[in-house]
């Protein structure tokens, strides 16, 4: 069963910097998708970036610019580089994997197509 275990998150004013990192048990073989998802209390779970086999990305438009999406195959790795964040940033991110796929453009607004879940790092941002 993979793992997957996300670290990096915490508390950051507004304008400031985090990194996020998933780390997975195995390695993944082509085709796949990971990707970045973040759920606030009383909203549905949104897809934030996604990275394909490919190195597709694709992006949220609300973290366009601000986020980059990257990953080190050698250390079966995946990031997450949030600059320029802002308070209605805040939310629990996880990070998820799916074998036999690679990214459209739905792929992130379909969170139940990615079988493997990590447990969530809290990002909040302060005004």
């Amino acid at each position: 069963q993979v793992q997957l275990v996300e670290s990096g998150g915490g508390s950051v004013q507004a304008g400031g910097s985090l990194r996020l990192s998933c780390a997975a048990s195995e390695y993944f073989y082509s085709p796949y998708c990971m990707g970045w998802f973040r759920q606030a209390p009383g909203k549905e779970r949104e897809g934030v970036a996604g990275i394909d086999s490919r190195v597709t990305t694709r992006y949220a438009d609300s973290v366009k610019g601000r986020f980059t999406i990257s990953k080190d195959n050698a250390k079966n790795t995946l990031y997450l580089q949030m600059n320029s964040l802002k308070p209605e940033d805040t939310a629990m991110y996880y990070c998820a994997a799916a074998h036999t796929c690679l990214l459209s453009s739905w792929t992130l607004s379909r969170p139940a197509d990615f079988a493997y879940w990590g447990q969530g790092t809290q990002v909040t941002v302060s005004s």
